[in-house]
């Protein structure tokens, strides 16, 4: 088997630890394969803005993907190259199909300038910062959105997250990271499809990138991708459709792989 050129990875629950920090180890092998010329890509859920401490982690390269695909970043531009988001227009209508059959759902959305969140949104974990602008939909909703976030922390969780694929599956991307909340991007925006974008623009076959991931956001990137890692930690989605395994994210199994795989 050749070796990669191109390595895709999720960030929380697999390059980083489970503090949110990234290990000397970890760092040490990310460096060592840009210096080589080999694109380490971050592919991660996170929105823009909970990014600037990872970007001089990026090497020459200088592209990632966050909010699920919704954007391809460029960072050493420090600007967005892509933007695949969900108009203001086709978004009142899925948050209407969302607060129809999912009681007690709110509603959060991130664009290219931060979140933007219904009255009700509570993320007591990662509280939205002061002066984010709140209320009704129809009047913060007004540029598109990366990533559409739907909160219930009274419904029990898988019943919540069919609920809502029920609700708005038929219009959007509909995926998650955690109890409690789902994920919503445009019709065929996903992590999957954004590394394929940037694999494009680099000349990069699906058979030259090796990929690790480890909740369900990650399937549709680890099923592309020619060499797949589902982290010892995985969602058992991520283990089923992945090629093999890597031990931990505690244990720094990108780093571990990335080892024997390049001989670092």
């Amino acid at each position: 088997m050749s070796t990669p050129r191109l390595v895709a990875t999720d960030l929380d629950g697999t390059l980083l630890r489970s503090d949110g920090t990234v290990s000397v180890r970890t760092r040490a092998a990310v460096e060592a394969l840009e210096e080589r010329g080999v694109p380490v890509v971050f592919v991660t859920a996170r929105p823009l803005r909970w990014m600037d401490d990872f970007w001089p982690m990026v090497g020459d390269h200088g592209l990632a993907v966050v909010s699920n695909g919704g954007i391809v970043f460029d960072v050493a531009g420090h600007r967005v190259r892509e933007l695949h988001g969900i108009d203001p227009a086709d978004g009142l209508l899925l948050a209407e199909a969302i607060y129809r059959h999912v009681p007690g759902a709110s509603i959060a959305i991130e664009t290219v300038d931060g979140i933007r969140c219904d009255p009700a949104y509570d993320d007591a974990a990662h509280p939205v910062p002061a002066g984010t602008p709140t209320g009704p939909l129809e009047d913060v909703w007004t540029d598109p959105a990366a990533k559409v976030l739907v909160r219930n922390d009274a419904m029990e969780p898988a019943a919540f997250r069919d609920a809502v694929f029920a609700a708005a599956g038929h219009l959007a991307e509909v995926t998650w990271t955690m109890d409690g909340l789902v994920e919503i991007n445009a019709p065929g925006v996903t992590k999957g499809s954004a590394l394929v974008g940037i694999c494009g623009s680099l000349d990069v076959l699906a058979a030259d990138v090796i990929a690790f991931g480890d909740m369900p956001n990650d399937v549709p990137m680890l099923a592309w991708a020619g060499r797949s890692y589902a982290m010892g930690n995985a969602h058992p989605d991520v283990v089923a459709t992945a090629g093999d395994r890597a031990p931990r994210n505690d244990e720094d199994g990108v780093a571990a792989v990335l080892e024997r795989v390049f001989g670092l």
